[in-house]
Order: C-alpha cells, then structure tokens, then sequence
C-alpha cells in the first residue's frame, strides 16, 4: 500500500477515534447541548489539529 493510502486510512481511523472521544468529553462537561456553531467548532479545531499532527509525522517518517 502506498504511503498516501496509508496516511489517508489512517487519518480517517484517528478522525473517527478523536470524534468519538470528544462526543464523550462534550457529554461528560455538559457541552453536548451547547449551540451547533459551538460544538462544530470543538470538531473543527480537532481536526485541524488531528490532520496537521498527522501531516506533520508522515513528513518525519517519508524524510528519514
């Protein structure tokens, strides 16, 4: 398999662990019923975040 193949299922696999994560983080706070624009911020910046640290360790291994 081929590493944009790989980087991309695995962006997609952390994409789904990191959402399910913060459904249950928002839950557990209160935050689940906080306006949509608020909570689709939350999974905004999370996967922005998820994305670039992923990005950023495929750079790291496809360098080495």
């Amino acid at each position: 398999m081929r590493h944009d193949a790989i980087e991309a299922w695995l962006n997609a696999v952390a994409g789904l662990a990191v959402s399910a994560a913060l459904v249950a983080l928002l839950r557990a706070v209160g935050w689940w019923d906080a306006p949509a624009v608020v909570v689709s911020a939350f999974f905004f910046v999370a996967s922005v975040g998820r994305s670039y640290a992923l990005r950023r360790i495929f750079r790291w291994v496809e360098g080495r």
